[in-house]
Formats: structure tokens, C-alpha cells, sequence
């Protein structure tokens, strides 16, 4: 029988977080999966993700501004809330709590 392990999403994050932790979770040859720790990290001024796969977010904890180009409102993540963010859909976080974790799970796939 294969090795059962049971792993919390909040264990490991360090108490000190100069920078967002990207954390892989799982992989295979159509999805990964990352869990991504911020506290009050943000994209660098003027960049924006503009990427090949597809992305859905899950926000468990925290939250956070994201900004789309072309659109002037922010898009606010509070916990429960998840978002599916298209390929190239140029996108920035503006803003993650500085006073709390925010903890993100990210699928990333094509299609």
C-alpha cells in the first residue's frame, strides 16, 4: 500500500517572510498546484503576469488587491474566495495584508 501522509497547508510558513514562499505542492504533465504565502508583499511596480497557462486561485487566508490591465477597479480576495484567471490575462497584485498571512492556492493548467 502506497504511504498516506497527511500535510497541513499551514504548517511551514516561516515567521519571518521578507518575500512571497512559493511552495509546489503537486505536478503532473497537466496541472501544478503551488501554495504561495504573502504578508504585505505585492507584483514590483509596472510589472504584470502575463502567463501561458491558465490559473485558478483559492484564497485561504488574508487577503488581497489584484488589478487587471485595462480595468480601473481592484479586485479584492478575502478567504473562500477563488478566482480563475484566463492565459495572459495581464494581471499585478497591488496589495496583500501586511498584518496577517495571506495564503493562496494556485492550480495552473492549459487548456
Amino acid at each position: 500500500m502506497a504511504d498516506i501522509t497527511v500535510k497541513n497547508l499551514f504548517d511551514g510558513i516561516p515567521e519571518s517572510l521578507a518575500e512571497e514562499k512559493i511552495d509546489g505542492l503537486l505536478e503532473t504533465s497537466a496541472f501544478r498546484v503551488e501554495r504561495i504565502v504573502s504578508r504585505g508583499q505585492a507584483s514590483p511596480p509596472g510589472y504584470w503576469y502575463d502567463q501561458e497557462e491558465q490559473e485558478w486561485v483559492l484564497l485561504l487566508s488574508g487577503s488581497a488587491g489584484l488589478k487587471f490591465f485595462g480595468q480601473d477597479a481592484l479586485t479584492i480576495l478575502k478567504p473562500g474566495d477563488s478566482l480563475l484567471i484566463p492565459a495572459h490575462a495581464r494581471h499585478r497584485v497591488e496589495w496583500t495584508d501586511p498584518a496577517q498571512d495571506t495564503v493562496w492556492l494556485a492550480f495552473f493548467f492549459s487548456g
